[in-house]
């Protein structure tokens, strides 16, 4: 199956696809919804079991966490997923997000580096451990200060699980909704996580030229 480069479904697809063409699908996961199903019957609703409803050659790439809103690449073949997955261990993809975070920040951009490994007594819980923890790293830039809040763009230059959300808490800023991490107060600000991975790029496995992908955060 194949579509045009410029492919938009019509207003009656339920799905949030943005782009599509003959190797790859550019998808908008909403909040709340899994990229992938999980192990229970009531979580098997999910992005890729939506759309491998109607494109049965999708493949998941990559994944976002299920609070966490915007775009995700799918593969249509395995030759391309194995492109694309490569460019994800490579580190070739540029991934960009945007969040809302507690308190008004003093500095304008930074950089925050805290190992990470999995708080196996409170999974899924991640946390910091500068003995065992995986390296990890997040460029922060301010867009915009409000009130008793901050609009950041993350860049996450490590892959890690809830990397965006712990690193942000560590430094005093969590990310407003997060149910996880962060403080009462940041906990409560918003009835969403508000993360959103807000742009990608990536070398188009078939042409090798570089394509972009923005989405506009709903927060």
């Amino acid at each position: 199956m194949t579509a045009p480069l410029d492919y938009r479904p019509p207003e009656t697809d339920p799905l949030p696809i943005l782009h599509m063409d003959e190797a790859l699908i550019i998808a908008d996961k909403p909040r709340g919804l899994l990229s992938v199903p999980g192990r229970l019957p009531e979580h098997k609703d999910s992005l890729i079991l939506r759309l491998q409803d109607i494109y049965p050659e999708a493949l998941v790439v990559h994944r976002l966490d299920m609070d966490t809103s915007g775009l995700m690449v799918f593969a249509r073949s395995a030759s391309v997923h194995r492109q694309l997955s490569m460019a994800f261990e490579r580190k070739t993809v540029e991934k960009g997000y945007e969040a809302l975070v507690f308190g008004e920040m003093a500095d304008d951009a930074g950089e925050v580096d805290l190992p990470l490994i999995k708080d196996w007594p409170n999974r899924p819980r991640h946390m910091v451990d500068f003995e065992n923890g995986k390296p990890s790293q997040t460029r922060w830039q301010v867009i915009e200060r409000l009130q008793g809040a901050t609009r950041v763009a993350l860049t996450p230059l490590t892959g890690r699980t809830h990397q965006l959300r712990i690193h942000m808490a560590e430094i005093g800023h969590g990310i407003l909704g997060d149910c996880w991490y962060g403080t009462a107060e940041s906990m409560s600000a918003r009835d969403r996580l508000c993360l959103h991975a807000s742009k990608i790029a990536f070398a188009h496995p078939q042409t090798t030229e570089q394509v972009k992908f923005t989405s506009s955060t709903p927060f």
